[in-house]
């Protein structure tokens, strides 16, 4: 099969150079092989910038969805059918034409779901329902904070802040993201570019502040100038580069809490979370109150996984970006 397999950490530029021909995975106990029909794409992996570090060579690439493989073990309990189930998942080595995995880390594809919207899914959604539910406890009629709102945790965010009742301001970095925010349900857009954006929070909500910020930038500082008394800050992640050092002097005065959200960890640490947030974000789905965020643009065969990265770290891109992996080594945009 063909696969990006990384020897070391590299820059994005270089990926093409690694797209070889590779052994096939090999399923251990409880996992099943799975032909990788769309991957999402990661910035940061590559670079040596996730949280799961695995030893050299390894295979790139973690969302996924895809059809089990015709040639794959069923383990003993698992009732998918090999060459039919649909599923999506994460995992490492997505970046390739197939992958393996723990058959029980794996979500069938909803019949009125495309493996495209799918391959999107698996933690930038449940990423965000934890943050804002499980960690700051949303409520209906909660002012809610969304930065870089356009991105692929971002919109599922918004979605999810929507679903629950919450009044949501979107902020990105340009005007184009700010509608795309807003055709996913955000109430008011701001350019977070801008100095003093925080004031026009505080127009919005009548002085009130927002009661919660989603920040999967590295804002959570200055957006301690909008926060409402008792609210609520979340740390996502820091796309911008740098880690915050929060003042805890301001964290008293407003009376408000900053806690982070790991949605990797909570596997090991709280399982029984895992289920609880699925079981709900089906739910919505099903409702549709909320949808999948795929780009528009297709990047399409396993050599346009370069191009897709050069546009998501430029910025080009909006929701989640992803790749379809069928058609092994040829590509085209």
């Amino acid at each position: 099969m063909f696969a990006y397999v990384i020897e070391k950490y590299i820059k994005p530029e270089e990926l093409p150079s690694r797209l070889v021909e590779w052994e096939e995975p090999k399923a251990g106990e409880d996992e099943v092989l799975v032909d990788v029909h769309y991957a999402g794409l990661n910035f940061l992996q590559v670079q040596g910038k996730y949280q799961n570090k695995p030893p050299f060579p390894w295979i790139a690439g973690v969302e996924f969805s895809g059809v089990i493989s015709a040639n794959s073990p069923i383990p003993e309990g698992c009732d998918f059918i090999p060459g039919k189930t649909r599923v999506f998942g994460a995992g490492q080595g997505s970046y390739a034409e197939k992958v393996k995995i723990d058959w029980r880390t794996l979500l069938e594809v909803p019949s009125t779901m495309g493996m495209d919207e799918a391959a999107g899914l698996y933690i930038t959604f449940p990423t965000s329902y934890a943050a804002l539910v499980t960690r700051a406890n949303t409520q209906e009629g909660d002012w809610v904070l969304v930065h870089a709102a356009a991105g692929g945790v971002g919109l599922a965010a918004v979605q999810i802040a929507k679903a629950l009742g919450a009044k949501v301001i979107a902020t990105a970095g340009s005007s184009a993201k700010l509608d795309v925010a807003k055709q996913f349900g955000a109430d008011y857009g701001i350019d977070y570019t801008k100095e003093g954006w925080q004031k026009e929070v505080m127009k919005i909500t009548e002085g009130h502040g927002v009661d919660v910020v989603y920040d999967p930038v590295g804002m959570i500082v200055p957006s301690l100038k909008c926060i409402a008394w008792n609210g609520r800050l979340v740390v996502v992640g820091f796309a911008a580069g740098s880690i915050e050092k929060i003042p805890a002097n301001l964290l008293l005065l407003k009376n408000c809490s900053a806690m982070g959200v790991f949605w990797g960890a909570y596997v090991k640490n709280e399982p029984n979370v895992v289920p609880e947030v699925w079981g709900a974000l089906l739910d919505m789905f099903e409702k549709k109150q909320i949808r999948g965020t795929v780009f528009e643009k297709l990047y399409d065969g396993l050599a346009a996984v370069p191009e897709g990265l050069r546009a998501l770290g430029s910025r080009e891109t909006w929701g989640k970006a992803v790749v379809k992996v069928q058609g092994g080594r040829e590509g085209k945009l």
